[in-house]
């Protein structure tokens, strides 16, 4: 059974015109891709369309990709930027009169499992998530940003540092400083 190509040797491919080659880079990405998008957009149907727009624009800008940089790092600026953008153009454009508020939001799994822990103890679980998605919130664009690429992304700091276009120290520090001031907030709820 042979290997399965790498990034570079999928996006030279590309480069060189085969269609399949990108095509297999949009599957191993686009999962991850929906994923980051979706922290920006929240209605799933205009994420769905930011994320298409993003592969559109690394298909296009494809013969400009040097291998600087991993090609997940690439097509994770690339998104952020279409999704950044959409959010502008989409805070100019006048409200919609119809709402589709009936709906509400899709259960996760968790929400749908039922729950043998003690009503106390889904109770401070509860505050704990409350208070760290509230710091998270409360927190500068960079420290977020670095954070969530660290936790919730899993990227490596030389990978953040290539993201967010800083060096490794800053990134470190930034980490650093989002985890304190979450463990500050914290600090009382835990020793109650």
């Amino acid at each position: 059974m042979a290997d399965s190509p790498t990034d570079g040797e999928l996006v030279k491919r590309a480069q060189g015109g085969d269609k399949r080659a990108f095509d297999l880079l949009v599957s191993k990405y686009q999962h991850r891709v929906i994923k980051l998008v979706g922290r920006y957009v929240h209605e799933p149907a205009d994420a769905l369309d930011v994320v298409q727009d993003s592969f559109l624009k690394a298909y296009r800008a494809l013969p400009q990709f040097r291998g600087e940089s991993a090609f997940y790092t690439w097509i994770y600026r690339i998104a952020v930027n279409t999704a950044k953008n959409f959010l502008v153009s989409a805070s100019r454009r006048p409200l919609s009169t119809t709402r589709d508020d009936d709906f509400g939001e899709p259960m996760s799994l968790e929400e749908l499992q039922p729950s043998l822990e003690t009503p106390e103890h889904l109770f401070i679980s509860d505050e704990i998530r409350s208070v760290i998605v509230e710091t998270m919130e409360g927190l500068p664009h960079e420290l977020r940003e670095a954070l969530t690429l660290r936790e919730i992304d899993g990227m490596s700091y030389e990978q953040i540092a290539d993201v967010m276009e800083c060096p490794i120290g800053t990134v470190r520090s930034r980490i650093f400083r989002a985890r304190e001031a979450i463990d500050l907030k914290l600090k009382p709820l835990l020793e109650n």
